[in-house]
């Protein structure tokens, strides 16, 4: 894959220098991405610029073409994929799975009505309501999802009207120029430019004068960064954060029949999701049960290289999170806490830490406060379901929540208490193009999908016309 390339204004471009990308699975580098230097980032900015123009002007060519760049990329998920895994980590279906469902995202806001609202129409007056595309945005995607979270973007951008300068983490930046080569093939010059490299070009990015709009998924820490840099400029800004998700069990669960679904909420991508569950309040009556169910789940997870059929969980992306989620749990474990599954890195190439199922940990404790964005789970006891509420919403962050029941309803209640963007009902990441995404606190500012994520793209203006 060293011979991915940048696309500017429609053109593969090199750049001057190259950066290492590694396998999380062998922990060496695999492969060389295009390093763009700060001359070439301000030819991608031109270049949106001078597309913004025509662009903007004919929404039913931008609806076609939007079709036809969904078509392009669900049919080139078999190319994707496997350079997606070897970068990111992922078991290489789960890999196609993201890749398709990028496609069915774009095809989705392909569709999606940008509103007109007559506000006022009398005899005196007609005023409405329009949404107008903002310009360029920058968009900075983070390394956990790269395809799917960039057609979060780019649906909802490129529809509106505006066009795109587009930026992969350097973790996982070869899926996404693939992914930009490919669409290329369908999109007007200037209209999506792909750029890579380090931490110095997203702040040559959100410091640039071009953009009017950042819309950035990672971590609340680069989030706040990215905020301070907008604000000179008054940039527009959507930022999707971190989340420390709390899951809360009701005492009349019936924890064989929900098990997997937490053990898929918690462990999904290696643990690496931004609304993944990463606390688990279970009644003290049910404990011990629930430990011991969730434990039995990560014993017999396959753990191993995302090419192999048989993985179940692959390793973590990159080795500072790796060294990060190790510290974690071995400060866990040091303060008192038990390992019912996993708690130690297995030894050997790569950054693979196994399934980890934690008892005896608290509040107060990293791995309870922090979001540990990795294959980790503590299992929290609480006697009354009015501490459990105080305990999950006692936290920075506010992304997500899910509360499980036999009784719907009962659980609704409770789960309209959580202070989160989202909160499911005997789910934990579902998540769909036509539901807005965001969250409280630390966790966000702003929305993606659905037409309040659209909304984030626009600037309303008001039309307004005497008639007398």
């Amino acid at each position: 894959m060293s011979d991915v390339s940048m696309i500017i204004g429609g053109e593969r471009r090199a750049a001057p220098s190259t950066f290492g990308v590694v396998n999380p699975a062998t922990g060496e580098v695999h492969a060389d991405a295009p390093d763009c230097d700060e001359g070439q980032l301000n030819e991608a900015f031109d270049a949106a610029a001078k597309a913004f123009t025509d662009w903007r002007t004919d929404e039913d060519a931008r609806r076609s073409i939007l079709r036809e760049a969904s078509k392009r990329l669900s049919a080139a998920a078999d190319r994707i994929a496997p350079v997606l895994t070897a970068e990111q980590g992922k078991p290489l279906r789960s890999a196609h799975m993201e890749v398709l469902g990028a496609g069915y995202w774009l095809r989705y806001f392909s569709r999606l009505e940008i509103p007109r609202e007559v506000i006022q129409d009398d005899e005196h007056v007609r005023a409405e309501v329009v949404h107008r595309p903002m310009g360029v945005v920058a968009a900075i995607t983070p390394w956990n999802f790269p395809i799917m979270l960039s057609a979060w973007k780019l649906g909802p951008a490129l529809l509106a009207g505006n066009t795109v300068v587009l930026k992969p983490s350097p973790f996982t930046p070869l899926s996404t120029l693939l992914m930009g080569e490919i669409l290329s093939e369908v999109l007007p010059p200037g209209v999506l430019n792909v750029v890579s490299g380090g931490d110095q070009l997203g702040r040559w990015m959100t410091s640039h004068p071009v953009p009017r709009k950042i819309s950035f998924t990672g971590s609340t820490g680069t989030g706040k960064h990215i905020a301070a840099s907008a604000a000179p400029d008054l940039k527009r800004l959507t930022l999707e954060l971190g989340g420390n998700d709390a899951a809360i069990l009701l005492d009349d669960v019936d924890p064989a029949a929900i098990v997997r679904k937490l053990f898929e909420g918690a462990f999904d991508n290696s643990g690496q999701v931004c609304s993944g569950i990463k606390r688990l309040y279970v009644p003290e009556s049910l404990h011990d049960v629930v430990v011991d169910a969730l434990a039995a789940q990560a014993a017999a997870a396959r753990v191993g290289d995302g090419m192999d059929p048989d993985t179940q969980v692959g390793p973590i992306q990159n080795r500072p999170q790796y060294e990060r989620v190790c510290d974690l749990v071995a400060e866990a474990l040091a303060g008192g806490a038990t390992a019912a599954a996993g708690g130690a890195p297995i030894d050997g190439p790569g950054y693979f830490f196994p399934p980890t199922v934690l008892v005896g940990a608290a509040e107060g404790t990293r791995i309870v406060d922090e979001e540990q964005f990795g294959p980790v789970l503590p299992v929290l006891p609480y006697r009354d379901i009015d501490e459990a509420v105080a305990r999950a919403n006692a936290t920075n962050y506010g992304l997500s929540g899910s509360v499980w029941s036999a009784d719907p309803d009962r659980a609704g209640a409770v789960a309209e208490r959580l202070d989160c963007g989202t909160a499911w009902v005997n789910a934990h990441v579902a998540l769909g193009p036509h539901q807005p995404f965001g969250g409280l606190k630390w966790s966000g500012v702003g929305v993606e999908n659905g037409p309040w994520g659209l909304a984030g793209y626009t600037d309303l203006q008001v039309q307004y016309r005497a008639k007398d």
